[in-house]
C-alpha cells in the first residue's frame, strides 16, 4: 500500500504543470486554510512549565495575513513566578506567533493577586473595555478606546490606556476619572 501511495505521489509530482516565466500565481484571498472548533491550545516553557492556554469556540487561520481569528476566546497565561493572567472577549485577532492579541468586544484582562519574590502583596488588577491590545512577550496592554481599570479597591477610567507590567507604569489620557481607596496605616 505504501509503495502504491509513493508511486501515485511521484506520478502526480511529475505530471503537475509548472508555472512558466509569463505565468503568475493566483493572488491570495482572505480565506481560512484551517478551522478549529471547541479547541484548546497550550504552550509550555522549555522546562515543561505551562506558560499559556487558549480556548475558544472556533478559530480560523488566514494564510494571506498570517493571523488567527478566535470566537469567544479564553486565555490563561502563567508567569515565571506563578502569577496568573486571564483574558476574555467576544472575539480576538492574533498575529501568527501569538505575541500580539487584540481582544474585541467586552474585553477583560485580569491579573490575579500575587505575592512577589520579595514578599510584597500585589492586589488583583482588571482591565475592561471594548478593545484591548495585549502584547504577550513584553507584558503590555494598550487601548485606543475607553477603558476601566480596577486595582484592589481603586477604580480608574480613561479614553485610552498604555500599561507596562514590567515597569509598572500606567498611562491614561482623555477624560480620566479615578477613585482611590484609602490605605490602612501600619500599626506600631
Amino acid at each position: 500500500l505504501m509503495g502504491v501511495i509513493a508511486l501515485g505521489t511521484y506520478w502526480l509530482a511529475r505530471n503537475s504543470p509548472i508555472a512558466g516565466p509569463g505565468q503568475t500565481q493566483a493572488r491570495a484571498t482572505h480565506d481560512p486554510d484551517a478551522i478549529m472548533r471547541r479547541f484548546s491550545v497550550r504552550s509550555f516553557a522549555p522546562n515543561g512549565r505551562l506558560k499559556s492556554e487558549l480556548r475558544g469556540t472556533e478559530a480560523r487561520h488566514y494564510p494571506d495575513t498570517d493571523t488567527v481569528e478566535v470566537d469567544q476566546p479564553r486565555m490563561r497565561m502563567i508567569g515565571e513566578h506563578g502569577e496568573v493572567t486571564l483574558a476574555t472577549a467576544r472575539s480576538a485577532l492574533s498575529n501568527g506567533d501569538g505575541s500580539e492579541v487584540e481582544l474585541i468586544g467586552d474585553a477583560v484582562v485580569t491579573r490575579e493577586p500575587v505575592t512577589t519574590p520579595t514578599g510584597r502583596a500585589v492586589p488583583r488588577m482588571e482591565f475592561r473595555g471594548q478593545f484591548l491590545h495585549v502584547y504577550v512577550n513584553t507584558e503590555r496592554v494598550t487601548s485606543n478606546k475607553p477603558v476601566e481599570l480596577l486595582r484592589g479597591d481603586d477604580r480608574l477610567s480613561g479614553d485610552n490606556l498604555v500599561f507596562d507590567n514590567a515597569t509598572q507604569v500606567l498611562e491614561m489620557n482623555g477624560r480620566v476619572k479615578g477613585l482611590l481607596a484609602p490605605r490602612p496605616t501600619p500599626q506600631p
